[in-house]
């Protein structure tokens, strides 16, 4: 289960990229951030809630902290009671900027922990927002192992014992990189990118059947593994099974759906002697000649197409010859 995204557990992971201290008391720090969405108060300050969104992060940058400091003290103190009233996880003031007095208190008060920030409120919310969407983004574990191979990231799946990690170690010997083994974290970023990666505690371990656990980078060295790549191709790796019908033209174009993303999924039948190594970069290196639109197979079925239809022309034009 995944660990709830408080404002301690932010405070925790982001207080140097964001550049934040705590105000006043640690009241309200378990409070939950269920969202990944930012806001400026806006019409709230100016006493609008019909469509106040009170479950979000809230920051107050030099234009809501000069406005509140225009109003009287007994219209501040109403708007910010209004404010702090509703369920909010925290609120975050930027530039390094004080705030009304009477801020800190009301916050504490209703427990709404009051965060600063010494960044200009435009690079915050660019930081807070990528943080945040990375934090909220769906995300599921994965049997199998990833490797990015040209620049390709390949994930091979199949039964276990079937080869997966054997083949990820030859293309790693190759001069290829290791991203995980065995347990892939999978996160979808935007609407059609997965993003894979180990987990924390493998550290690019990799685990050979007879051999035991082996450590990449301190035998094949650093620039053998990487932290994370796209899954761009699918990699079924399967016995052979002669009763089986297989792709042998590449024009089928079979997919696989991970969080809702299709991705292009090769199935390779396994049987002695087959170089299953050279074979994985070549499925990189056609994904390469795809994705620049360039298809063989589709080319090689368009020729074929081609030269058929001149045969067939022939074929009748000798048969309405009378001569």
């Amino acid at each position: 289960m995944k660990t709830p995204f408080t404002v301690a557990r932010m405070l925790e992971l982001l207080r140097e990229t964001l550049q934040l201290e705590l105000l006043g008391d640690d009241t309200g720090l378990r409070r939950e951030i269920t969202s990944n969405e930012v806001s400026s108060p806006g019409l709230v300050l100016a006493g609008y809630v019909e469509r106040f969104p009170a479950h979000r992060m809230w920051v107050f940058g030099e234009t809501e902290i000069t406005y509140l400091a225009s109003l009287s003290a007994e219209q501040r103190r109403h708007i910010l009671e209004l404010f702090f009233s509703f369920d909010v996880p925290c609120a975050v003031i930027t530039k390094g900027l004080d705030g009304p007095p009477e801020m800190r208190e009301i916050a504490s008060r209703h427990g709404v922990p009051l965060l600063r920030s010494t960044l200009k409120t435009t690079e915050f919310y660019r930081r807070v927002k990528r943080a945040l969407d990375e934090e909220f983004a769906p995300s599921t574990t994965l049997h199998g192992s990833l490797a990015d191979v040209y620049g390709v990231g390949l994930l091979f799946v199949g039964k276990s014992g079937i080869g997966k990690s054997e083949c990820v170690l030859d293309l790693v010997e190759r001069g290829h990189r290791l991203v995980a083994d065995d347990l892939v974290i999978a996160t979808r970023r935007g609407n059609d990118v997965i993003i894979g990666r180990g987990h924390e505690l493998q550290r690019h371990h990799m685990e050979i059947r007879g051999v035991g656990v082996i450590d990449i980078p301190s035998i094949f060295g650093i620039r053998a593994v990487r932290q994370q790549k796209r899954i761009e191709v699918v990699v079924q790796l399967e016995q052979w099974d002669r009763a089986e019908n297989v792709d042998r033209t590449g024009l089928d174009g079979a997919t696989t759906t991970i969080l809702d993303v299709e991705i292009p999924r090769v199935t390779i039948p396994l049987n002695p002697g087959k170089n299953i190594t050279v074979v994985a970069e070549v499925v990189a290196m056609n994904h390469l000649l795809r994705y620049s639109g360039i298809d063989p197979a589709e080319a090689f079925n368009q020729r074929l197409l081609g030269r058929m239809r001149t045969a067939a022309n022939v074929r009748q034009y000798l048969a309405e010859d009378d001569e």
